[in-house]
């Protein structure tokens, strides 16, 4: 899977469950300051993550990832290991 559909999936996930205006979409923003997400929201995340990349995400690796550019590159970082 490319950079390209790893942003879109992960946009549109947060769009459309967590309701996020897509305007406060950006590599650069900030999951909880900018976005709104809280500790539960990380939860769906690493869900949706799973379910569409087929990548698990652990908790101290979550604690790394605080912008979306953060959680575009770790999920595209892993899956090139693959």
């Amino acid at each position: 899977m490319n950079r390209e559909n790893i942003v879109k999936t992960i946009n549109d996930f947060l769009i459309e469950e967590f309701e996020i205006d897509e305007a406060k979409i950006f590599p650069n923003a900030h999951l909880k300051n900018d976005l709104g997400l809280e500790s539960l929201d990380f939860v769906d995340i690493a869900v949706i993550v799973q379910k569409e990349f087929g990548l698990t995400l652990k908790g101290e690796e979550m604690t790394s990832i605080r912008t979306l550019q953060n959680l575009y590159d770790y999920i595209h970082n892993c899956i090139q290991k693959k």
